[in-house]
């Protein structure tokens, strides 16, 4: 890698599509398998990578849309996968599995909570988004120094994606995402464990022709600033 004092280069996967990414439901930690589609992404995705300079170690959130994504990249690659639970999405607690008009109509203060992206919000028995970003912040510094100056493939979440997307450039916490976040896209970053460069971002030429994704728009959830 270039002597810029970034030591790990980094190709991060957001897990194929499910049946709850098209329902736009909060998946959080909860084991949904990929659908039809899905499992297309993942396998042009492993055709795609199998394409490209090596990669040393493949690692993966230790869900099954995760493994399922890594699946065919692993046997493309011939490269076995480390599952790592601290690579998970973000814990919504009692909101997992919900969709956006269940959460408001069962769960009302959740929702005004969530939306005005407080990042020191949890929902009961979840996480906020400050805890998470402690958790993909250490994760990224312990896998730089445990794969210094090597090629890493990470298939994981959007809200991970996110939380790197922020680091690279300097974004505050709260607020709604700023960058598509596309699945069986590829991300790639350089990152020294605490500083993050981002090399290209959502790659999506290998998903050509297949059904358009679904979109979760964050800036539609913007709480609009108090007026008078």
């Amino acid at each position: 890698m270039p002597d810029n004092g970034f030591m790990l280069e980094l190709l991060l996967i957001r897990h194929g599509e499910t049946d709850w990414n098209r329902e736009l439901r909060f998946q959080g930690q909860v084991d949904v398998p990929l659908n039809a589609t899905g499992h297309e992404q993942a396998r042009r995705l492993g055709a795609r990578l199998a394409s490209e300079e090596p990669v040393h170690w493949l690692y993966s959130s230790d869900l099954i849309r995760t493994l399922q994504t890594a699946g065919p990249v692993s046997e493309r690659l011939r490269l076995s996968s480390v599952g790592d639970r601290a690579l998970r999405e973000q814990a919504f607690g009692v909101i997992d599995g919900m969709s956006v008009p269940e959460v408001q109509q069962q769960h009302p203060d959740i929702w005004a909570r969530w939306q005005a992206f407080d990042p020191d919000f949890a929902p009961p028995g979840g996480e906020s988004q400050r805890q998470f970003q402690a958790r993909v912040m250490d994760t990224l510094a312990r896998l730089s120094q445990a794969h210094a100056g090597q090629r890493l493939l990470v298939v994981t979440h959007g809200g991970v994606l996110d939380i790197l997307y922020r680091a690279a450039n300097g974004l505050p916490l709260g607020g709604p995402r700023q960058c598509d976040i596309p699945n069986a896209g590829i991300n790639r970053l350089r990152t020294d464990g605490r500083r993050v460069e981002i090399l290209s971002w959502a790659e999506t030429d290998h998903l050509a022709d297949l059904p358009p994704q679904p979109v979760y728009d964050q800036t539609r959830l913007a709480t609009p600033p108090a007026r008078g």
